[in-house]
């Protein structure tokens, strides 16, 4: 006889199946490739992965932006600075971006391919949580107390430091410097940026804000505050 435990991850495991199953035939059915391919990343990208939005997105924009094209740097860097600055989790930028990817490649109404490439992206990003949340929930406390593999996800957590230092590196490159290049150095990926096109307004304010929440410790909402202020000035100014 089964456990109540076993019965419920039994149901959990197969309800991943039939999520997987229901993506592949959403795509299938809009007859589109870019949403085929956003539905697999997203798969792979969301549902498998550890350390939160933060490392989802660094493995997002490295593949939405050098692999696929779907979006460029400053379209990414739009998607994050939405996704701060409005209510809800920070992995809804995947909401942007599969919108994007699915409007522009979807090979239909760009409108409606927007749309079912948001649907897709908002059951693929959610559905695999829950799931997992499903499946691992009656065997927290026993994996708690497994030395080996509390030590296995103290070593994941110090990669995913890594991860979430590449993806701030990624980003600061792309939003101080307008060309970032591309240079393969052994088994090094390298992004280098061109000193010439050093964006001296993003400079500028990156160390205001520095200086606003570290030397003269004001909030983030009168930093945000300030530095929006001064560029929306510069904009409307130009």
């Amino acid at each position: 006889m089964l456990d109540d435990a076993e019965v419920e991850r039994g149901a959990a495991l197969a309800a991943g199946g039939h999520h997987r199953d229901a993506v592949a035939r959403h795509a299938a059915a809009i007859g589109a490739g870019a949403v085929v391919a956003l539905a697999a990343e997203l798969e792979v990208g969301v549902g498998l992965h550890f350390g939160g939005a933060y490392a989802v997105l660094a493995y997002m924009a490295q593949d939405v932006v050098q692999v696929y094209g779907w979006l460029k740097p400053g379209e990414m860097l739009d998607g994050l600075g939405l996704a701060e600055t409005t209510p809800g989790p920070l992995i809804l930028v995947t909401q942007f971006v599969g919108y994007l990817a699915a409007h522009r490649f979807g090979g239909g109404s760009a409108l409606t391919m927007g749309m079912l490439g948001a649907l897709v992206t908002l059951w693929a990003t959610f559905a695999p949580c829950f799931l997992w949340i499903f499946a691992g929930a009656p065997y927290l406390e026993r994996l708690n107390n497994e030395p080996r593999l509390k030590s296995a996800l103290s070593a994941v957590t110090a990669a995913v430091v890594g991860v979430i230092l590449n993806l701030t590196v990624w980003f600061a490159l792309n939003v101080l410097f307008a060309k970032v290049s591309n240079v393969d150095a052994g088994p090094l990926h390298l992004q280098l940026p061109e000193l010439a096109s050093a964006n001296w307004r993003t400079f500028f304010l990156s160390a205001l804000a520095f200086t606003l929440m570290f030397a003269l410790h004001r909030g983030v909402i009168t930093t945000l505050g300030i530095c929006a202020g001064l560029a929306m000035l510069w904009h409307f100014a130009m």
